[in-house]
Parts: structure tokens; sequence; C-alpha cells
């Protein structure tokens, strides 16, 4: 874990001296996707993410705390305002969402605008002030469903689209959660994931072990797509700012820290284990 979440300080430098450092591999034609933006287009940024959080009950309320106070600090940090003006753009488009089943999604922040402190703190505090909420199921694939025709509402114009689910559980409600990815895929939109893995698991939330290979196998996909894992409760705040940073440079991690779900091997957890979960608890 030390060597995935020490990948932030070095890809700060990274960015910052416009090339290949430390394992971390400069973007190309090879690595993502791009969509033509015109040059001097006030309109133009170099990533349009969404942040796409879970809010589920297996997720208690100082993990939801944390989450909050994490995606806030990150956005406002000074690692991530270098990161930001040393894109081709120097803006980012951000939209946050919350979610837990198929059809609980909740906007908290709409698309935004990005572009330096004053709308980063303007961000941060639109996130922290509202109040914090939970719900039941976990539905990845709504989640991605949800987040896909949010981009067409975005009127800004990335170079990259990404969407960033984070969140402690296997789907378990909605659509398979890989016909939800292969979906997104298809459309050029990259999906990174952020799984949580600070707690044991258990029967009564119906969280899985390894969790972090469902998230690489199942979920996650798109030209430099990655995996953050979070297993330690004090490294959650650091997890989520080194994740933005990746997604605000679009670097790729060489070493293998991180694994790009592979489509033409078998998964190593189930991808339909949550179904199963639940089936076997509930009957339905």
């Amino acid at each position: 874990m030390r060597l995935l979440f020490s990948i932030g300080a070095v890809l700060v430098a990274g960015v910052l001296a416009g090339g290949d450092v430390a394992g971390i591999a400069a973007p190309g034609p090879r690595h993502q996707p791009q969509r033509q933006a015109a040059d001097g287009d006030a309109q133009s940024v170099d990533v349009e993410l969404i942040l796409a959080v879970d809010v589920s009950y297996s997720m208690d309320m100082d993990e939801l705390a944390i989450q909050r106070e994490g995606y806030a600090q990150a956005i406002q940090s000074k690692e991530f305002l270098q990161a930001l003006k040393a894109g081709p753009n120097g803006r980012i488009a951000v939209t946050y969402f919350e979610w837990a089943a198929s059809t609980d999604q909740k906007i908290i922040i709409p698309w935004r605008l990005i572009d330096g402190p004053e709308t980063a703190d303007a961000v941060a505090s639109e996130i922290m002030k509202t109040p914090i909420r939970r719900a039941s199921r976990t539905s990845i694939s709504g989640a991605i469903t949800f987040a896909m025709p949010l981009f067409d509402e975005d009127p800004y114009h990335g170079l990259r689209r990404v969407i960033d689910i984070s969140g402690d559980g296997p789907n378990n409600n909605g659509g398979p959660v890989t016909l939800a990815r292969d979906a997104a895929l298809e459309k050029g939109i990259v999906i990174n994931g952020l799984p949580i893995m600070v707690k044991e698991p258990s029967y009564s939330t119906m969280d899985i072990d390894n969790l972090d290979y469902y998230y690489e196998d199942c979920v996650v996909g798109g030209p430099g797509s990655f995996v953050i894992t979070i297993k330690d409760r004090d490294k959650f705040k650091e997890a989520i700012r080194t994740k933005l940073l990746m997604e605000v440079a679009g670097r790729t991690p060489e070493r293998p820290v991180v694994r790009v779900a592979d489509k033409d091997k078998e998964p190593r957890v189930s991808c339909t284990i949550g179904e199963k979960i639940w089936s076997d608890r509930w009957g339905r």
C-alpha cells in the first residue's frame, strides 16, 4: 500500500515537469481516447469528471463523513491545484453524486468548472454543506447507467470523460455491472475505482473478500483506467487525493500497483457475487 499511496507526490512532480517520471507515463494516443476541443474555447476542459459516491447502509456514518471531507480537502489541496494548472486547458469540469440502489442517485454538485483556488473552494464548500444520508442496496450498475447521460448535459467539452466509482461492496441490485461498464466503454468513457476495504467483511453488511479484485475485473475499464484500494481508514483522504491527481493529470501508472480490467481473462471474483449473496440471504 505504501507504493500505491506514494504516487500522489511523484505525480505532481511529473506533471509540473511535463514528462514521464517514476513509473507514471505521459498520456498519448495509445493510452487514452481524446475528444477534440477547439483551441481557445472557453468551454474546453482537460477532463469531464463524474464522482459517483456510495452511500449504502454498509458504509457507516464515520466513513461517509471521512469520504466527504476527503473529496473536499483533495479539491482544495495545493497538489491538486498544481496538477490542474499543468493541464493543457488548466481547468476541469466536475459533478458529484451519491448512489445506493438502482433507482437511488442524488446529485450533490451539478456540473461545475474548477479553474483555480476560488472555484475549488466553492465546490468543496458545496460538498461539505450537504447533509449526509444513507440508503439501502448497492447498485454500481445503476450508478454507471445514471452517470453516462450526465456527460451529454455538461456544458463543457473535455479531452477525456471519466466516471470515478467509490464503494465498499459489490453490485447487488439492478442490471449486471459488466453490462453497464461495457456500455460506458463503448462511448469512450473511462471508469476508475476506489474500493473501500477498511472493515472486515461480514454477513450483515454483505461485503466480500477481495473487493479490489472485483473492482479491477468487473467495474473499471478504458484506456488508463485504474483502481486505488483503501484498506486503512487513516489513508482514506490520502487515497482520494492521489486518485484525483491521477485523473486530473491523465497519467497512467506503469508499475503493477493497479490493474486495468482484462476482459479476455476470467474474473478472479465472480462479477455476480453480490447478487448471489443477496439471493442466498433474502431468497430473491
